[in-house]
């Protein structure tokens, strides 16, 4: 079932994610998000199959020095989930483009992991001024058509077997996400079940998930032109956190990341995979307080 913004969320657990919920109406649904702290702002951008709880250490981190502005995509996490909208990443871009414009976010760090990459870059592309800073975690911003390894995964996910595997066996949460963490172990019970809630259904998991499964080759027209547009980010202080035992995102990624933004500064963090902030928050932490101090 889709969350219910008016309802309760009996799973969720509000020790490890304590901070207000709100809500902003859009034209496609209302969007959940935390606003926590004061001081310089901070949008925090999550990908798939996750939500704004991947982000509960960096919130609680820095939000005595921060405004941490942490969003929910619809479909994701505590946002609305409606039937007949979209949920490509060119969607996905231009809800949060209309969340930052409703909510009066005019410069901002902007934070974007995996998916939240693509979909969040526009901003910075469009207007370089109003982001004035970026930090990247382990995401991309180009087609994956140059790219055989990358390439016969997207396809076999956008295809009918990746299809019944998301909706029958709930790949992306149980097979794809484990996985990718450097030390599975660190994906504890309690942890995954906060992701895993959020999907109980076969069909939740292909209007949303899969849709996102489907856009890695069939968005690549999208992510080719934000490719294009990469020396507008040459301006911005940039800074790229890499968990170096990510399956998904194997380390010629972040050597495409050094291509395209070569002002920035790396972190690799070697015992960390996809989810770097979920696995070693300490250390990106301090990694952003250094970066955000400069």
């Amino acid at each position: 079932m889709a969350p219910d913004p008016n309802g309760p969320f009996p799973w969720l657990d509000r020790d490890a994610y304590p901070f207000r919920s709100r809500w902003l109406e859009l034209p496609d649904g209302p969007l959940h998000y935390v606003d926590e702290g004061e001081g310089e702002t901070l949008l925090l951008v999550h990908g798939t199959p996750t939500w704004s709880f991947e982000y509960r250490h960096v919130i609680s981190g820095l939000r005595g020095a921060y405004r941490c502005v942490a969003v929910d995509h619809l479909g994701f996490g505590l946002s609305g989930r409606p039937p007949d909208v979209a949920y490509t990443p060119e969607a996905h871009a231009d809800r949060l483009r209309a969340f930052v414009d409703k909510l009066g976010l005019r410069r901002f760090t902007l934070v974007a992991h995996d998916f939240g990459g693509p979909i969040a870059l526009p901003l910075a592309l469009a207007d370089p001024t109003a982001v004035s800073r970026l930090v990247i975690l382990n995401s991309w911003m180009w087609s994956f058509a140059d790219d055989p390894v990358m390439t016969k995964r997207a396809r076999i996910a956008a295809g009918g077997l990746g299809r019944f595997l998301y909706r029958r066996l709930n790949a992306s949460l149980k097979l794809i996400m484990p996985s990718a963490y450097g030390d599975r172990r660190k994906l504890t019970r309690a942890i995954h079940k906060q992701y895993l809630a959020l999907f109980p259904d076969p069909d939740s998991r292909e209007r949303v998930l899969w849709a996102l499964a489907r856009a890695l080759t069939g968005s690549a027209a999208f992510y080719d032109g934000l490719w294009r547009r990469r020396s507008r980010l040459a301006p911005i202080p940039t800074l790229v956190i890499w968990g170096m035992k990510d399956s998904a995102f194997r380390p010629d990624q972040l050597a495409r990341w050094r291509q395209a933004v070569p002002h920035a500064s790396f972190v690799e963090l070697a015992d960390a995979g996809h989810w770097p902030h979920e696995e070693a928050p300490d250390a990106v932490v301090e990694a952003l307080r250094t970066f955000l101090g400069k």
